[in-house]
């Protein structure tokens, strides 16, 4: 019998980076956080640390080049890897850009792209110092960030315990209602809704202030950025730091143009809070007594609101969301997947 390679869309994206990781040796010494992550830290001394992040747009996966604009997404392609470097705390300081270009690309739709990824990257004082640039069949931009942060304030994925709130900034599903809208761009919605879901899925905010507040206060135990969506990136948290998670849906932020786009389409804007992903907010847990100075501080340095979403339990209790009507459900990671 002929043995049938595997392909990767046999894996799934995370069983396909255990398969490529296994082949790599261990890090050295002083990587802090290595792969398994979305931004890499190692340090340079006792009190700083590097932060390095990767992030693709690929046409047709990401987005639809006869339907976006340009510039837009220039800043959504700087604007994603800023929120890694923003999730652990960090300051994004330097990007290096690399495409793959068709031949019959237009250049003037390249030069707004690189328009528009020079302003998200002065927007958080950032520069581009350098990249690639190849042929291929189909655009793709890939954006790598360089960033720095303090020891100290280091967040990361593993520190939630039992006992732990689950807050999450804004609000969440708004871009899964934008990514509906440039695909059934007929959908009846108000307008003020249409313009609030498309901006958020093509022109995302990084929560650089949010977290910078945060790591002033104090008494965040884990964090992460909303990229795959709520229950993925919570199910993140919980797989780091070996604990299980409750959520309630009644307090979950959905956002109103969301539940607008939904009820036009008629899908259950819940479903895209939960595992739309590409919402950019910050998930992070902390515990009970820290929660008024951390909701305060983010409010003072932003004007975000903070929602308290839910608990951390046991891991031997897994993962649930317990409905308006008091029944409970397992929560399935289900967010975004490249196969």
């Amino acid at each position: 019998m002929t043995h049938r390679p595997t392909q990767a869309g046999d894996l799934g994206e995370f069983p396909l980076i255990e398969r490529l990781t296994a082949r790599l040796r261990a890090p050295r010494p002083e990587v802090v956080v290595g792969i398994g992550d979305d931004v890499a830290a190692f340090s340079v001394d006792q009190e700083k640390i590097l932060l390095a992040t990767c992030d693709v747009q690929v046409a047709g996966t990401h987005f639809l080049p006869e339907r976006c604009d340009p510039f837009r997404l220039g800043r959504k392609a700087a604007a994603i890897n800023v929120s890694d470097i923003a999730a652990v705390g960090g300051r994004p300081t330097h990007f290096l850009s690399s495409l793959i270009v068709p031949p019959a690309t237009h250049v003037e739709f390249l030069e707004r792209v690189y328009e528009g990824l020079a302003e998200e990257a002065s927007r958080w004082e950032a520069d581009v110092i350098g990249g690639n640039v190849s042929g291929g069949e189909q655009l793709v931009i890939d954006l790598t960030l360089l960033g720095e942060v303090r020891l100290e304030a280091l967040l990361r994925r593993s520190g939630a315990v039992i006992g732990d709130r689950i807050l999450v900034t804004g609000t969440v599903g708004a871009a899964a209602a934008g990514l509906q809208l440039q695909l059934e761009p007929e959908l009846t919605v108000d307008g003020s809704s249409r313009i609030a879901a498309l901006d958020a899925f093509e022109l995302p905010t990084p929560r650089v202030v949010e977290a910078r507040a945060l790591v002033s206060v104090g008494g965040v135990s884990s964090a992460i950025d909303l990229s795959d969506g709520l229950a993925a990136d919570l199910g993140h948290v919980c797989d780091a730091s070996g604990v299980g998670a409750r959520l309630s849906a009644s307090r979950i932020p959905v956002a109103p143009c969301a539940r607008n786009v939904a009820r036009a389409a008629g899908r259950d804007a819940l479903d895209w809070a939960l595992g739309g992903g590409e919402d950019y907010q910050l998930l992070f847990t902390a515990p009970p007594t820290r929660l008024g100075p951390l909701v305060e501080a983010v409010a003072d340095a932003g004007g975000t609101s903070v929602s308290d979403i839910g608990e951390i339990v046991a891991a031997e209790r897994g993962r649930s969301l317990l409905l308006d009507d008091g029944s409970e459900h397992a929560l399935t990671g289900e967010g975004w997947r490249h196969f």
